[in-house]
């Protein structure tokens, strides 16, 4: 499977990079990744994405080579490039790039998603690995590229967030195997974890605060429900990115098969969050709202207000209960 990325790095001499809206750990690291390989095959790449790095993951690209997608400032190049996207392989995800892929050369994508039904980009998806990361540093490896400490770091965190700290059950001894790789290369995983889970501001707390007092509970206790409302932002001098982890609280307890969170944005639709255990497919729940992700996490995004959103939301997860 690395053999088809390389043989579509060697197709083109220019790439641009990119991965999801909202760009999380993963997509991120792996574009670091990608950038290394890229460097050792002697390409020109770009690395666009389609918004602004949480400060949260600010640490992940000590270089600056991250940018954020200007399409007038950019206009020239789709039509000499290719695209290449990374932690993604529905166009939906990729934001005001989609405006580009009928225009660059070839397109080409690098997940661990399971691929929606609509998808329209293909490439090297593996959704029996942990993260993307893992499978661009098997890849690299594979490539015989050599790793440095940033590129080692990058790749350490996109696979510890995506992964849950190790805990999430796409974990497997690849995974660990790929974080000894790392870890001997001079990572310390202490100072990923504090980047990653304890460098939050005060704001988050206080956002914390508001979303966890919406907290519902459904289906006999077994859904959980919160609400983001967007004034809770500017309440509390937080951020859209410190509320990103508050979905997976109320899994801690026993009796919660389900976790959603719906956040409403100041522009646009809302974002809907969805975690769950057990055999509780939420992946597959998303993607009939037009989202995806995981099978124990996924997301959406809706143009219907909160309460006919959350409707909806329930009345799939009760029938997926049911089934299980």
């Amino acid at each position: 499977m690395w053999r088809n990325l390389l043989d579509f790095i060697d197709r083109h001499e220019s790439i641009i990079l990119t991965t999801h809206e909202n760009s999380d750990a993963d997509g991120l690291g792996a574009e670091i990744i990608c950038s290394r390989l890229l460097r050792h095959q002697q390409k020109e790449f770009y690395i666009f994405n389609p918004g602004k790095v949480a400060e949260r993951f600010a640490f992940i690209d000590r270089e600056g080579l991250i940018k954020i997608w200007d399409g007038a400032k950019a206009a020239d190049l789709p039509e000499k490039s290719a695209l290449l996207v990374m932690d993604a392989s529905d166009e939906y995800q990729i934001g005001p790039l989609r405006e580009i892929i009928h225009r660059v050369r070839e397109v080409f994508a690098v997940d661990h998603h399971d691929t929606g039904p609509l998808s329209g980009i293909s490439g090297c998806i593996d959704p029996t690995a942990s993260s993307t990361c893992e499978i661009m540093l098997e890849i690299a490896q594979a490539a015989g590229v050599s790793i440095d400490l940033d590129a080692a770091r990058a790749a350490f965190a996109g696979i510890s967030y995506d992964t849950g700290s190790f805990a999430y059950s796409k974990t497997t001894a690849r995974t660990f195997r790929t974080a000894l790789f790392l870890t001997e290369a001079g990572v310390n995983p202490n100072e990923i974890h504090l980047a990653l889970n304890e460098s939050a501001p005060a704001g988050a707390l206080l956002l914390q605060k508001r979303v966890f007092s919406t907290l519902e509970l459904h289906c006999h206790g077994k859904i959980a429900v919160q609400i983001l409302h967007k004034e809770d932002i500017d309440d509390t001098g937080a951020s859209m990115e410190d509320a990103e982890s508050l979905v997976n609280i109320p899994l801690k307890s026993r009796d919660v098969w389900a976790s959603v969170m719906i956040k409403e944005n100041r522009d646009g639709p809302l974002r809907c969050s969805i975690r769950s255990r057990g055999g509780l497919n939420v992946a597959r729940i998303a993607r009939e709202f037009g989202g995806g992700g995981h099978l124990q996490a996924a997301g959406f995004k809706s143009a219907h207000p909160i309460g006919q959103t959350l409707a909806q939301i329930l009345e799939k997860l009760e029938q997926a209960l049911e089934k299980i």
